[in-house]
């Protein structure tokens, strides 16, 4: 898939509907769960829209791994962005679904339900320790017990803030709003000195703000959606205040990423989450905004920040299941994820690769400021998102949110009413 600053929430298509009686292996026929065995034979590796930046990377990979195993062959194959779930779909349906196979969490979800996801906390536990618990856990499924993919390439991101806002309205600019809390009680300072005119946020709260301030967000078996608990009605009880007092956007109802940023590039908004893309383009675009720039930790109330999780899944249907498990991780194990880091704007789920100086050492330069701080952030972060939740859920929540930032229903009915869409969405399959 296409990778930018918003890289892996792209991933969070539409859920895949798969039938349970799914057979999987591109060479057809059941496959074997042990991976203890020679690696040899020919295996497909496919990914998700990469070729056409990447062919030298992942070309050089696979050379790689062919010369440390001799006897394999790894076929690559690249699928457009536009379509892929419905790619892996009809693949799966048809059993020529590839021996390893590029996917996001709420792609690997039906794979894994419909039994073609590999569960390498079996067939691949010695190596679990070699990357970041809340990455590994990202390929866990609501009531399943294993992980469906090794974890690969991660990302995240920092906040931008205002300091000559903050300044402005009487806040220390050096101690940005770590917790929600400390966020709305800012957000209405701001709104207040500024007579409504400067909010500080241009987004209603998503899936992840509730995880964020520690609403439960699905049950554990995997059946049914929970963010309609107390938490979770605090918080959009204190955003429809903050949207009152004009300390959110009052266009924040139909906001776009490209709007949200605009408000913050035109200084209408104090706080807006964003990349080192976008310092650039403050220094061009609006130097006094960049001379302001302070950058800071997502928002929390648990201490984790939420990060996307791209993973690299075995076809449990393959022929050759040594072989398919050994590339698998050769693709994501801490050199290669580090090399591929090292190419484009994302960050290794393996275990002290964020401690490289890569990661921690500045050089003066935007791009390093903002990697340094979403790389910090990401060693204890989680993935907020639930697996099952699928766009069209996404479009539910956020519809509920708008009646109750505009007073059309209360904050509990309004989550009460989202809740009980997803619910029946997840039943739809």
């Amino acid at each position: 898939m296409p990778i930018s600053r918003r890289a892996l929430a792209a991933a969070a298509v539409t859920a895949l509907v798969l039938p349970l009686s799914a057979c999987g292996s591109g060479d057809g026929g059941g496959g074997s769960t042990d991976a203890s065995g020679k690696v040899e034979g020919d295996i497909t590796f496919q990914t998700w829209n990469l070729r056409a930046n990447f062919k030298d990377y992942f070309n050089g990979v696979i050379a790689g791994f062919e010369k440390k195993y001799p006897g394999t062959h790894v076929k690559w194959v690249d699928q457009p962005a536009e379509g892929y779930p419905d790619k892996l779909s009809a693949d799966a349906a048809a059993g020529t679904l590839p021996d390893v196979v590029n996917v996001s969490p709420d792609l690997l979800a039906p794979l894994a339900k419909a039994g073609l996801a590999l569960d390498l906390d079996k067939a691949a536990a010695k190596y679990k320790q070699e990357y970041l618990p809340g990455a590994w856990a990202g390929d866990q499924i609501p009531g399943m017990t294993g992980t469906y993919a090794f974890p690969w390439y991660l990302n995240t991101g920092p906040l931008f803030y205002n300091k000559a806002l903050f300044e402005k309205a009487g806040l220390n600019p050096d101690t940005p709003p770590k917790t929600y809390d400390d966020l709305f009680t800012q957000a209405q300072q701001i709104a207040d000195k500024s007579g409504g005119k400067v909010a500080t946020l241009a987004n209603i709260p998503t899936i992840e703000d509730f995880g964020r301030y520690g609403a439960s967000l699905m049950n554990q078996d995997g059946t049914g959606f929970t963010f309609n608990d107390a938490k979770g009605v605090e918080l959009l009880t204190k955003y429809k205040k903050l949207y009152d007092a004009k300390g959110l956007d009052p266009q924040a109802l139909t906001a776009t990423p490209e709007s949200a940023g605009n408000k913050f590039l035109t200084q209408a908004v104090a706080m807006n989450p964003g990349s080192a893309l976008d310092l650039e383009n403050f220094k061009k675009q609006a130097p006094s905004l960049y001379k302001n720039i302070g950058i800071t930790d997502q928002i929390t109330n648990t201490g984790h920040v939420n990060m996307y999780v791209m993973g690299v899944m075995v076809n449990s249907r393959t022929k050759h299941t040594p072989a398919a498990v050994a590339f698998a991780h050769y693709v994501t194990d801490a050199e290669h994820q580090m090399s591929f880091a090292k190419k484009v704007a994302i960050f290794p789920s393996t275990a002290g690769s964020l401690d490289d100086p890569y990661f921690t050492k500045e050089d003066g330069t935007d791009e390093t400021r903002v990697r340094i701080a979403a790389a910090k952030s990401l060693k204890n972060a989680v993935n907020y998102t639930p697996v099952l939740f699928s766009d069209q859920m996404k479009t539910a929540l956020r519809n509920e949110v708008a009646k109750a930032l505009q007073g059309k229903q209360s904050p509990e009915t309004a989550l009460d009413n989202a809740v009980k869409e997803c619910d029946q969405l997840l039943k739809q399959g």
